[in-house]
């Protein structure tokens, strides 16, 4: 069995590394293709295995934890954003909204073919009641995630069920309350996006100012030895014209004192 790196297996105080967006993109296009799968089966561990190979096949070390939290807080997402938000802000307040839209409604298609083809065209008043209130219902509603347990769709049931009959249908304010806590959350992430865009801007400007001054400092050192090689030339070129002046002086007196010998000798 792969053993993975991640915190959470290991139990350690290690921060996960976060998800990017071509990640996070790659793995549900991977959901997708398996999503029926998932539909069909409710032990799923080995989906998630499956799921996890695939994207460690594209160059993504993620284990099947992280995999299966990463789709839980993504469902919770979308869901947060089909509660509270217009249809016009879900895109923008979360990047995903419209691939998860196509997962969802692909399991509405398939849920509808399904009671179409199990009455066979000759569905009573009761199922046409229950196919219209199907299609009214939200597709993020109507197929919640396999991924949760049955406790905890009970409790959601009961709860909806306790919040609708307090308040006779009409507007909660549990749903006030909600929805102002989604709005504070998603103000949040969207202020720690542009601390961390900022905080890469000015690590990139940092540098870019230091390659700068590295590339000032190659300049100078540069000059630096053009003017010494220069500096050394010239000393080179004088020290040349010093000795050719001192071979023609020597010369010269060598060539005075034979004259001199030799007009010795004439005499």
């Amino acid at each position: 069995m792969k053993v993975y790196n991640s915190s959470i297996e290991k139990g350690g105080v290690d921060r996960v590394p976060q998800w990017s967006i071509e990640e996070t993109q790659n793995f549900l296009v991977i959901r997708a293709e398996l999503d029926p799968t998932f539909m069909e089966t409710k032990r799923n561990k080995l989906l998630w295995e499956i799921v996890s190979a695939r994207m460690n096949e594209i160059g993504f070390d993620r284990s099947p934890i992280q995999c299966k939290c990463k789709w839980k807080n993504l469902v919770t997402r979308y869901k947060g954003c089909e509660t509270i938000l217009e249809v016009e802000m879900r895109q923008w307040a979360f990047p995903f909204y419209n691939e998860m839209q196509i997962i969802f409604n692909a399991r509405t298609e398939r849920m509808t073919w399904r009671d179409a083809e199990g009455r066979g065209g000759g569905g009573g008043s009761a199922g046409g009641a229950a196919s219209s209130s199907q299609k009214s219902t939200p597709a993020a509603e109507q197929f919640p995630s396999n991924d949760e347990d049955a406790n905890e769709r009970e409790r959601k049931k009961k709860r909806k069920e306790k919040e609708a009959a307090i308040t006779g249908g009409g507007r909660s304010p549990l749903v006030d309350g909600l929805k102002g806590i989604m709005e504070e959350f998603m103000n949040q992430q969207m202020e720690m996006e542009m601390q961390w865009i900022k905080a890469y801007e000015e690590r990139e400007e940092r540098r870019r100012e230091r390659e700068v001054q590295w590339r000032q400092r190659m300049e100078a050192m540069e000059n630096e030895r053009l003017m010494m090689l220069r500096w050394w030339r010239e000393r080179e070129e004088q020290r040349k014209m010093r000795e050719e002046a001192r071979a023609e002086r020597r010369d010269a007196l060598v060539a005075a004192l034979l004259n001199k010998i030799n007009r010795g000798e004439n005499m």
